[in-house]
């Protein structure tokens, strides 16, 4: 897979090279999520069967997505943790299904295991969205190293168990930078150049550090590699508010419109049909 990130004279202008297929991101684009979780705190059990997933694509892609992010494991607190092989097993053929049916879609892999990856790659996928940062499975980067896929990089803690975890920042940004430069150190030791980075919405981190990103958010990062902003459905934004997940659409279409504006390269969101870019 060939992908490649430029920078036009710094100016925070990025085009991606899927394979021989430019995409520029001047304009920001929609990763719309696909969860094949029955326990996802949003959509659990919608779509956990090849027919559902396969209309559920279609359905993100026509509503604006350029890229599907699929999911075979719930990362929200106290979620059901599954194997490795389980992923696998619960992903079965919707990859390939979706290239086969949508050749010109862009697929994203959520997951944190280097087997899962290694299937993934196989069925077809163009980019791995690993949580972990590569610290749940000492192989991960090694085998996104050899298959040359893209990756996007989050900040997150250091384990599976303590991910959720509020940890005390003095200054969340540059914490989260911090976290960046070394770990990009490493993925680039790997041979790893290909990145996007994402704050980590949502993982360890105080409603107030969250809203401190979002309003913070054009310092994140070091203008060489365009940002993911993931803040759809998440609890910083609906419970101060006192309401559900499916409950907070113009909040959240504001703070994604703030996003895009201080830079989101990539707006990570269940419902892209909610942001029309």
């Amino acid at each position: 897979m060939n992908f490649s990130v430029t920078n036009s004279k710094n100016d925070n202008s990025f085009s991606i090279n899927f394979n021989g297929r430019l995409v520029d991101l001047s304009k920001p684009k929609l990763m719309g999520i696909l969860n094949l979780t029955p326990d996802s705190f949003s959509d659990g059990g919608k779509f956990n069967n090849e027919k559902n997933a396969l209309k559920q694509a279609e359905n993100l892609l026509e509503n604006g997505a350029s890229i599907i992010d699929i999911g075979a494991q719930s990362t929200r607190p106290n979620a059901e943790y599954l194997k490795a092989d389980e992923e696998i097993q619960r992903i079965g053929n919707v990859i390939s299904l979706i290239k086969k049916e949508f050749p010109e879609s862009l697929i994203s892999l959520d997951t944190f295991y280097a087997d899962v990856v290694k299937f993934g790659f196989d069925e077809g996928i163009d980019l791995v969205n690993d949580i972990s940062a590569g610290q749940f499975d000492s192989e991960l980067l090694n085998v996104v190293s050899k298959t040359g896929l893209p990756y996007i990089l989050m900040h997150i803690n250091p384990s599976y168990e303590s991910m959720h975890k509020k940890m005390k920042f003095d200054d969340i940004i540059l914490s989260i930078n911090r976290f960046f430069s070394e770990k990009l150190l490493e993925l680039n030791q790997k041979g790893i150049k290909d990145i996007i980075l994402d704050p980590g919405f949502g993982f360890g981190k105080t409603v107030e550090d969250q809203y401190k990103m979002i309003d913070e958010f054009e310092y994140i990062g070091f203008g060489k590699y365009p940002i993911l902003a993931g803040i759809s459905k998440k609890s910083f934004i609906y419970k101060p508010l006192g309401k559900q997940p499916n409950a907070v659409e113009k909040e959240t279409l504001d703070l994604h419109l703030k996003l895009i504006e201080k830079g989101a390269k990539v707006i990570r969101l269940h419902n892209p049909e909610t942001l029309k870019l």
